[in-house]
């Protein structure tokens, strides 16, 4: 669902899932207690292009994407390493032009690890991408198109339930932004005790 008056003060929280093939996005938009799914989508880069090319890709559509957009503030997934020493640093050097694009459009950043973001869709830290994934498609009433663009929308949704924190990149989130995350993990609480329920 789009918002027509860009302008509007609710808080859009945009969602980054880099990766230097792949890199995933989403923009949800927290208006009270409610989520709406705004857009999503994937920057793709091609595996014969150099490392400069791809993190140009990536950091273009990023400028593109929050132009066209606007969000208010950025969460993005902490680094975890599970593939190895040069999987971690092709991922470090997306996830920081990521970072510097955000930067660049004056956007705070949040960083979360991928255990707060399945414990903050699913409730529970040791979901599976599935579960994620429909979680997700429960709560925005939509079906995201790829895997890391799923990815990119539960990191955002775990962002605005995490609200502002100490290791954001700014510190300009207010207290009422808090307290509304605070209600906000409320209320997917009882969408996840109304799911175990079927």
């Amino acid at each position: 669902m789009r918002i027509a008056d860009s302008n509007k003060p609710e808080l859009r929280m945009l969602g980054i899932d880099p990766g230097l093939r792949y890199t995933g996005w989403g923009i949800v938009v927290q208006s009270g207690l409610k989520l709406v799914h705004m857009a999503h989508g994937t920057i793709k880069t091609q595996s014969s292009w150099g490392d400069a090319e791809r993190l140009e890709e990536i950091h273009q559509g990023l400028i593109e994407i929050m132009s066209n957009w606007h969000p208010t503030r950025a969460s993005i997934e902490q680094i975890f390493i599970a593939k190895g020493a040069a999987s971690a640093i092709k991922l470090g050097m997306a996830r920081g032009v990521a970072m510097q694009a955000c930067a660049e459009k004056g956007l705070a950043v949040t960083e979360i690890s991928a255990r707060q973001v399945k414990k903050s869709v699913t409730g529970t830290g040791a979901a599976d991408k599935k579960q994620v994934a429909a979680m997700v498609e429960r709560l925005l009433k939509v079906v995201p198109k790829g895997a890391d663009a799923a990815d990119a929308l539960a990191i955002a949704i775990a962002g605005i339930n995490k609200g502002p924190s100490n290791n954001a990149s700014s510190n300009n989130a207010s207290s009422k932004n808090l307290q509304a995350g605070s209600g906000l993990a409320q209320a997917i609480e009882k969408a996840l005790a109304k799911e175990q329920q079927r």
